[in-house]
């Protein structure tokens, strides 16, 4: 993964997820966190809020992360594709650690964790040149 992609995923903490079920879309903002080495999102919602409820029903998700600026020449952010799973067993617990580490006051809530796992992302980054796109793509 290129690293100003992997730079943009560690720094910001808010994406929009996108989920669907029986054909209507849903939109849903989600703190998140980044783990580099399983290449996954982070994300904690309960099952019985729309977007949770439809992850269960639909795991195929797309989702935006986008830095908000007024200075086209800054623009910068990511779209992706993937899918949702509920973090369980060993996942769970990792999932937890990284989470909690970088929100330390969640650990007051009731934590449902969940993992989205990227299939395809594409970093905007207008800093290197209008409209200057960099795609990655599991494998």
């Amino acid at each position: 993964m290129h690293p100003r992609m992997v730079k943009l995923l560690k720094h910001h903490h808010l994406l929009a997820i996108a989920t669907s079920a029986n054909d209507i879309p849903w939109c849903a903002s989600c703190f998140y966190v980044w783990n580099n080495k399983e290449q996954w999102f982070v994300i904690t919602t309960d099952p019985e809020t729309r977007h949770g409820s439809q992850f269960l029903s639909n795991s195929n998700v797309a989702g935006i992360i986008a830095l908000e600026t007024h200075r086209v020449g800054r623009i910068r952010g990511v779209q992706f594709t993937g899918t949702v799973t509920e973090a369980t067993g060993d996942t769970l617990t990792s999932a937890r650690k990284d989470y909690l580490l970088r929100f330390p006051y969640a650990l007051a809530a009731d934590l449902h964790l969940w993992i989205i796992r990227p299939d395809h992302i594409k970093l905007t980054d207008n800093r290197m040149g209008f409209g200057k796109k960099i795609a990655w793509k599991s494998k």
